[in-house]
């Protein structure tokens, strides 16, 4: 067997072979020989049919273990030449050819391998962190707020009419074509109004009724409403208003103190302390998911560099590819899945993002390497579940779709490379916060020096002016 191989760069090497006649034909002999041990065939005992007969009749499966052994032992004698064990090996080799020219089988094939990543500026791109403290009127803002969510809810004098931000007291049945559907019915159920809580269109015509009155919604249920059986569908929601509640003036002191925070010895300034801290925490996070992290990444692509092993890249563009198919409607994905062309050149439409994903990725991971971070798998189903949850989906059926389409692995990268970006961008932020504060105590320690060794010049002329005075007065006698 001969078998050359070389590296085209530091990711990437390509290998060929050529595998003899004899060899494929010794091959061929062993694999028949193994094969004759274990098959059955009508008119011979179990081990014991003639090598030719078996040959005949297994020739196809014979032949593919030949093949697939000639390709093992290849791509073993290419990583001999290489230099390279198998660890290094990314995924399996790609074969771009593989002919039969007579009893010879001539083969190439492409192997990727894992790149020597150099994170050591990784702390050099982290952008600058700057967050404004709360103002004391965005601190009063918040306190309002949450002093009017605590606030309990009354009932509003007869005569008021229902507006958004009111609670509506309600007894609902919704129809559809004359009948009632399951799921549609409600008595004394209390919606807010503008909460978003009910299919579009409903809250809004509830606007303007007054207590004890009754009307008639007209609603359309959504293409995509969970429910398929009303999905889309014209219904008829017969409406009775029996209370419109209305939050009660809120009380802005140390009991309301007490109550959000459940400290019996809180006061407003208590609070106070504590809403600029969560104000700080939004401030923070907005910075560095709308800012801080998307620069960071930026800063990254551009100065750590390395070559990137073909073959993933190749598997990214194919994964972004199917993503992309997934937003099109059946009768899109059936014209989509017809054109070749047209998929080969949204594929190519991937490359370059598929390029900075796979970069990312290998940086990431040798970050994780560095720092000694993992993400563990039950972090991973717990996010799953809270995003579902939040999202108002069945945790379950997620977890199983995301398993199913082998996700999770793309979720738990994800959520390593937030860590370790958060976990910079903190650093960052803390050493900016301390030196900042180490500028203040120098800046006012030099401003205490200054009037401490300033020349008292005022006092000590106005002193001599007074000494002097007497001096004249006896002159003048």
């Amino acid at each position: 067997m001969s078998v050359k191989a070389q590296r085209i760069n530091q990711a990437n090497a390509i290998a060929s072979g050529v595998i003899s006649a004899e060899i494929v034909d010794k091959k061929s002999q062993s694999i028949a020989g193994q094969f004759a041990k274990n098959v059955n065939i009508h008119g011979f005992r179990k081990g014991k049919a003639p090598l030719s007969i078996v040959k005949q009749r297994y020739a196809k499966q014979i032949q593919q273990e030949v093949e697939q052994e000639a390709v093992r032992e290849s791509f073993q004698e290419a990583l001999k030449e290489l230099k390279i064990d198998q660890g290094q090996v990314l995924g399996n080799p790609a074969i771009t050819k593989f002919e039969r020219k007579g009893s010879e089988i001539e083969m190439e094939f492409k192997i990727s391998i894992a790149p020597d990543v150099d994170i050591s500026k990784l702390k050099s791109c982290v952008p600058e962190v700057k967050i404004q403290e709360a103002s004391l009127k965005e601190i009063d803002e918040r306190i309002d707020e949450i002093a009017k969510a605590q606030a309990p809810l009354v009932e509003a004098k007869d005569g008021a009419k229902l507006a958004k931000g009111d609670t509506a007291n309600i007894d609902f049945e919704g129809f559809i074509d004359d009948k009632a559907f399951d799921g549609g019915k409600a008595e004394k159920f209390d919606l807010l109004i503008g909460s978003g809580q009910f299919i579009p269109g409903f809250e809004d015509q509830l606007v303007g009724m007054e207590k004890n009155e009754e009307r008639d919604i007209k609603v359309t249920f959504p293409k995509d409403y969970q429910a398929k059986e009303l999905a889309g569908k014209d219904a008829i929601f017969k409406v009775k208003l029996h209370a419109i509640k209305i939050k009660s003036t809120p009380k802005v002191d140390d009991e309301l103190a007490q109550k959000v925070l459940n400290q019996a010895d809180a006061t407003m300034q208590t609070l106070k302390e504590q809403v600029k801290l969560q104000l700080k925490h939004e401030a923070r996070n907005k910075l560095y998911n709308e800012e801080s992290k998307p620069q960071f990444i930026d800063n990254i692509l551009e100065t750590i560099q390395f070559d990137l092993p073909d073959l993933i890249v190749e598997q990214e563009m194919n994964i972004l590819l199917n993503n992309y198919a997934r937003t099109l409607s059946a009768e899109e994905f059936e014209a989509f899945q017809k054109d070749s062309k047209k998929i080969e050149e949204k594929r190519d439409e991937f490359k370059e993002e598929a390029q900075k994903s796979v970069r990312i990725t290998f940086i990431i991971d040798a970050a994780a390497k560095e720092y000694k971070i993992q993400i563990q798998d039950n972090e991973v189903i717990q996010t799953l579940y809270y995003e579902s949850m939040m999202a108002g989906q069945d945790p379950k059926a997620m977890l199983e779709f995301y398993q199913k389409n082998n996700l999770l692995p793309a979720v738990k990268m994800a959520m390593l490379e937030d860590r370790i970006l958060t976990m910079l961008l903190d650093e960052k932020l803390d050493a900016s916060s301390a030196e900042n504060a180490e500028g203040k105590k120098e800046e006012a320690s030099k401003a205490k020096s200054k009037t401490e060794d300033k020349p008292k010049t005022a006092k000590t002329t106005k002193k001599t002016d007074t000494e002097k005075k007497p001096k004249a007065s006896k002159e003048k006698e």
